[in-house]
């Protein structure tokens, strides 16, 4: 998790919200690939951590750059754990479920957009017949992504279409714990 987090101080070094990923291979215990958010400085609005990790993944599973073939590599998905700093958003969640990953530790919550609890479980709905669940566990590094995610929502996103003045804001450096 210690790499998902310097994924994400890189993503807010580059003006990105900062969201860090790393896939680890379970038996070797090796990061196999990495990934942070870059849909600011793309200009497009998918490029999650976690795309951006699995774009960087396909080389390694022989694969080209279509996502909708890597199903056919599930035994090398399966070996797969995938840290990540915030919870997936539904997007994320979905497109793991559907490559056949089985586990996702993550750092917290994302009471607005997350796929395995925050706001919907895609992780694990059984009613979603297209692929097998995957576990999903949270609060691993759990202030460490939240005060990251602080830092920057205190700035001012000049990406954003109609940015928010923020001056004056402080860093609450203060988490609370879970309930």
């Amino acid at each position: 998790m210690r790499e998902a987090i310097e994924m994400a101080e890189d993503a807010l070094k580059n003006n990105e919200i900062p969201v860090g990923c790393v896939f680890v291979d379970k038996e070797l215990n090796l990061i196999v690939s990495s990934g942070r958010n870059k849909t600011n400085e793309t200009k497009n609005a998918c490029l999650h951590a976690e795309f951006d990790a699995l774009e960087n993944l396909l080389p390694s599973l022989n694969l080209n750059s279509n996502l909708t073939r890597i199903s056919s590599s599930s035994s090398s998905i399966k070996k797969l754990t995938l840290y990540v700093t915030v919870e997936p958003c539904l997007m994320c969640s979905s497109a793991l479920r559907q490559i056949g990953l089985r586990d996702v530790i993550f750092g917290c919550s994302n009471d607005k957009f997350g796929g395995c609890g925050g706001v919907i479980s895609i992780n694990d709905d059984p009613r979603l017949k297209f692929s097998k669940t995957f576990e999903a566990r949270g609060g691993y590094m759990r202030e460490e992504s939240i005060i990251l995610l602080r830092k920057f929502y205190i700035t001012e996103n000049m990406s954003a279409p109609v940015p928010k003045k923020k001056t004056n804001r402080v860093l609450k450096t203060e988490v609370l714990p879970i309930v």
